[in-house]
């Protein structure tokens, strides 16, 4: 995304407008959570009557999503009585989208169609203009500017510090690698920024197995062909896997599963080495993780939580969040895994609970007494979408299926 020239100040803002204070208490009032601020002061756990939940240490809102909610608002606080439109959703939670709706934000619907654009002929040069914490395309960002709105840029600063990652890969000629998933807004707005240079390339491999095809080419066992074919929808204009595989540097979306974009790294890595030689692969071969920090310590508290005994564990999220699919994809590897995307999923009077298997796309699953009887101990995390009090509002359900509340620091029951 290119920087604006000092003339557009006045319609494009990255840094809010200095009413972080004045919008302070509406935040808190639609996000914070009491049950998560027990759960805290207790040492991660609540236990109530044969319940035990155990709370991940780093779980649910990260800076970057609390600092995009903020600009959010602060833009509606700013500009009262103008036409506000958001570039689809501004984080992946539908509470939070639904909100800012509330508040009279457009929301703008992202496309269906691979490699399709927003649809801007709507918008005025009187309109403010939200940017997601995703970013957006270089091409969506110059036809914005080209309408003259005003900007709102929330895009997180791990996804701006990926973008510079890969644009200096397409700059010193090298593809990006992207690992992540070609059709996610993030991973459309970091691989469009190698297009700012005229021989810049991408290919966007989604797992290890699609990453061992591209190595599969690389050490002459797979036809380009088979390139051109397999990422049809996830590589640059005039892929050429033939000319453009020859110098490769890796980056990732941000919310990917950690240690599968380093595996990646060192499998591409390794696959030039044997075909080309340690001198090619030191040349030719660029790696860095561009996990965001925030991504990382999700992931690593929730590592940390499975090393305890627990019968399940909850993973609150929207379906359509990465970082809440890869933890739910961590858990399941350990633990009978339940992802559910609000609190509206566990039916107290049903004694079920609603959710998506990990690894299953577009299909739900409804089981029955998955509580059990007797004692049980639920460990709890959130993608970092999930506003604590949605994450409470799930807690506070898994206990009145067995007929218990949360008061003070314990729960009770309410028989």
């Amino acid at each position: 995304m290119p920087a604006p020239n000092p003339s557009e100040s006045s319609t494009y803002f990255r840094k809010g407008f200095g009413l972080k204070t004045a919008v302070q208490d509406e935040l808190a009032a639609d996000y914070d959570g009491r049950i998560i601020d027990q759960l805290r002061a207790n040492d991660f756990t609540l236990t109530a009557g044969d319940v035990t939940i155990r709370l991940a240490r780093e779980f649910g809102f990260c800076y970057g999503v609390e600092r995009a909610v903020e600009y959010a608002y602060q833009a509606r606080r700013k500009f009262p009585d103008k036409r506000i439109v958001l570039v689809g959703e501004i984080i992946h939670n539908p509470h939070v989208n639904g909100r800012l709706r509330d508040m009279g934000v457009e929301i703008l619907e992202r496309p269906t169609t691979p490699g399709a654009r927003f649809d801007f002929s709507g918008i005025r040069s009187e309109d403010v203009v939200i940017l997601p914490a995703f970013g957006v395309t270089i091409d969506d960002f110059a036809a914005l500017r080209d309408v003259g709105c005003v900007m709102v840029d929330t895009t997180c600063g791990s996804v701006l510090n990926v973008w510079k990652r890969v644009e200096s890969y397409a700059r010193d000629g090298f593809t990006a690698l992207i690992h992540g998933k070609y059709y996610h807004e993030e991973t459309r707005a970091t691989a469009s920024q190698v297009l700012k240079h005229p021989n810049g390339h991408y290919l966007i491999v989604r797992n290890t197995a699609e990453a061992q095809v591209v190595c599969d080419f690389i050490e002459g066992g797979v036809p380009a062909s088979t390139i051109a074919e397999r990422f049809a929808l996830a590589c640059s204009p005039g892929f050429d896997a033939a000319r453009h595989l020859e110098r490769i540097g890796v980056a990732n979306q941000t919310t990917m599963l950690a240690r599968e974009s380093l595996a990646i790294a060192e499998q591409v890595g390794a696959a030039v080495e044997r075909a080309r030689g340690a001198e090619a692969r030191a040349a030719n071969f660029r790696s860095f993780d561009t996990i965001c920090s925030a991504t990382q310590e999700r992931q690593d508290a929730v590592r940390e939580l499975l090393t305890e005994p627990l019968d399940a564990m909850v993973v609150i999220g929207g379906y359509n969040s990465s970082n809440t699919l890869s933890l739910a994809s961590l858990c399941a590897a350990h633990v009978t895994t339940y992802h559910i995307p609000t609190a509206s999923a566990v039916d107290v009077d049903a004694g079920t609970i609603t959710f998506r298997p990990a690894g299953i796309e577009h299909r739900e699953e409804t089981r029955a007494d998955w509580l059990g009887t007797g004692p049980v101990r639920i460990g709890i995390t959130a993608g970092a979408s999930t506003p604590n009090n949605k994450i409470g509002e799930v807690i506070a359900r898994i206990l009145a299926t067995r007929g218990l509340t949360v008061a003070g620091n314990v729960g009770e029951r309410t028989d």
